[in-house]
């Protein structure tokens, strides 16, 4: 049986702008390089939350931290304020359809790390 000599690789090996970086992934590296941005995105994915909600959702995150990510995310248009007035008036945090798009690449990012990424070390 004879083998094929140029077998195809599992993965693609060809990288679209392999000579010029893109300024559009670079600005997604930066953004997703902030710490803590991905796990905002992700925290407000299940919903929208106060301050009080996200910080529960992502441990370790500190409330100054917080809040300057929440500007910022809110500054590019990510996340949106859905401020509810009343007698216990709260911001609440949402994504907006920018940062509901940017979950497709975050779930696939998620999916690969699972598959690709040691749990330590």
């Amino acid at each position: 049986m004879a083998t094929p000599q140029n077998p195809q690789p599992a993965h693609r090996t060809e990288h679209p702008q392999s000579t010029d970086t893109s300024p559009a992934i670079t600005r997604a590296f930066d953004l997703l390089s902030k710490g803590w941005n991905g796990l905002i995105l992700m925290a407000l994915a299940k919903g929208p939350a106060d301050v009080t909600q996200i910080r529960e959702r992502v441990p370790g995150i500190s409330n100054r931290m917080l809040a300057q990510r929440l500007q910022e995310l809110t500054a590019i248009d990510l996340v949106t304020q859905d401020a509810r007035p009343g007698p216990s008036s709260r911001t609440r945090y949402v994504l907006s359809p920018h940062g509901n798009a940017f979950l497709i690449p975050l779930a696939v990012l998620f999916l690969w790390a699972e598959d690709h990424l040691p749990a330590s070390g």
